[in-house]
């Protein structure tokens, strides 16, 4: 069977055992899904957080998404992987994001799960902005994601 992925950018919510079935439906070749679920926090660093809004460039951050799995599908031996991101306005409890990638063996599978997810944080064209009781306001880069997202930049 042929590998895959599937990149979804959606303000609904989603629902991580139907994506993991989804993906690996009729596939007797895989041994090995790996998930990372992001879920918004109602506590950052001691401030409580009512809600995160998160914007994105439509068509533009499917693509740029869309190059990092092609680049997790040449790196590592995948049979699949889905990315659903979800945009707007997303409440403490919610889910943020989801990665599953599929393979025969787990190794590859939590590789590629992790160089997907240092790419989301550090580099997808989100726009992330926090609200709580003392406003609103953007959140900005932070070096520990770059760092993380630059130890898979082939020298």
């Amino acid at each position: 069977m042929s590998a895959h992925f599937t990149i979804r950018i959606q303000q609904a919510d989603f629902d991580i055992a139907q994506e993991i079935a989804d993906l690996t439906r009729g596939r007797t070749d895989i041994g090995a899904v790996v998930s990372f679920s992001g879920i918004c926090r109602g506590d950052d660093d001691g401030g409580n957080i009512a809600a995160l809004t998160l914007e994105h460039y439509p068509g533009m951050a499917e693509a740029e998404i869309g190059r990092h799995a092609e680049t997790a599908m040449s790196r590592w031996p995948l049979e699949g992987l889905t990315v659903v991101h979800r945009v707007g306005r997303i409440a403490p409890g919610e889910n943020i994001v989801l990665v599953l990638t599929a393979s025969k063996h787990r190794q590859a599978a939590f590789e590629a799960a992790e160089f997907l997810m240092d790419f989301l944080k550090a580099n997808a064209p989100f726009w992330k902005r926090e609200e709580s009781a003392g406003g609103t306001s953007w959140v900005d880069a932070r070096d520990h994601d770059d760092a993380a997202a630059a130890r898979w930049t082939k020298s």
